[in-house]
């Protein structure tokens, strides 16, 4: 016995077939002003749903369409406002680094005032030997420029070292700060003499050494200013190098040694001062 064959009629035809018969109804009852009849009732047992249905739709959609529009104008300018940022960023850095480099250049200008007496070249520092300090140091200025070997080199507030090497248009430094400087020094209230001598480690502190200081009358106090001395052969007299932090009697009872604060920033060097006479020169 054969099985029959059950038609069925797809889904969408049937929600098709209700849609036209909605808009048919729609029609005639407005078209026959049967609005408050049967025919109207049954219109809107239709298709007021259906209506209300398709206008919720579309009110989502709308929504939808804003909340994206506004989206894309809030990304829009959130990327103009950081463009903003990252300008004034630059700007700002900019100007920090002028500011700054003003700061330097007036440094320099009173440096230069105060040790009025001498020549000097300005100089740029472009290399050091890789660590924290300014220990040693090249500048962008030369033979061609004046400088020559035992030159000495000053910036911030008084001393940073001498030349040691001198190209066409470079030169290397050796600050006071290096373990193998020995300035011969002395104390500008009472001119006695000591020497200055670089420690790497101990400038991890701030300081650098003072040794061999006669002081027999106790008369050195904390602050004291240390200047080169007259008696160097190669360091001008009275530039300063630094000031006195702590002062303690050596074992041999006559003679002192401690540790001072240096006059120049040794860890942020970028341009410096170079006096082109050189004392052997001056003192002839």
């Amino acid at each position: 016995m054969k099985k029959r064959n059950h038609f069925i009629i797809p889904t969408k035809y049937i929600f098709a077939v209700l849609a036209g018969l909605c808009v048919v109804l729609m029609g005639i009852s407005y078209s026959t002003g049967l609005g408050g009849g049967a025919l109207g009732t049954l219109s809107g047992y239709v298709f007021v749903p259906f209506e209300q249905g398709l206008n919720g739709v579309g009110g989502w959609l709308r929504e939808k369409k804003d909340s994206l529009e506004d989206l894309a104008e809030v990304q829009t300018r959130n990327q103009e406002l950081q463009d903003q940022v990252d300008e004034l960023t630059m700007e700002n850095s900019r100007l920090i680094q002028s500011q700054y480099r003003l700061e330097q250049l007036e440094e320099l200008y009173n440096l230069d005032q105060t040790y009025g007496d001498f020549s000097k070249v300005a100089a740029n520092i472009i290399a050091t030997d890789g660590g924290n300090w300014f220990n040693t140091f090249v500048i962008d200025k030369g033979k061609a420029d004046g400088i020559d070997v035992n030159m000495n080199v000053i910036a911030g507030s008084g001393l940073v070292g001498i030349v040691t090497k001198a190209g066409d248009n470079w030169a290397q430094v050796r600050s006071i700060i290096d373990d193998m400087s020995n300035v011969s020094a002395k104390t500008l209230s009472t001119s006695d003499l000591c020497f200055v001598k670089g420690d790497l480690q101990l400038m991890n502190e701030g300081y650098i050494r003072i040794e061999e200081l006669k002081d027999p009358d106790n008369a050195i106090t904390m602050g004291e200013k240390i200047v080169t001395s007259h008696v160097s052969d190669k360091y001008h007299e009275g530039i300063l190098i630094g000031y006195l932090n702590e002062l303690s009697q050596d074992s041999n009872n006559l003679t002192k040694s401690g540790t001072l604060t240096p006059a120049v920033d040794f860890e942020h060097l970028h341009t410096v001062l170079v006096i082109t006479d050189l004392k052997q020169t001056v003192e002839e």
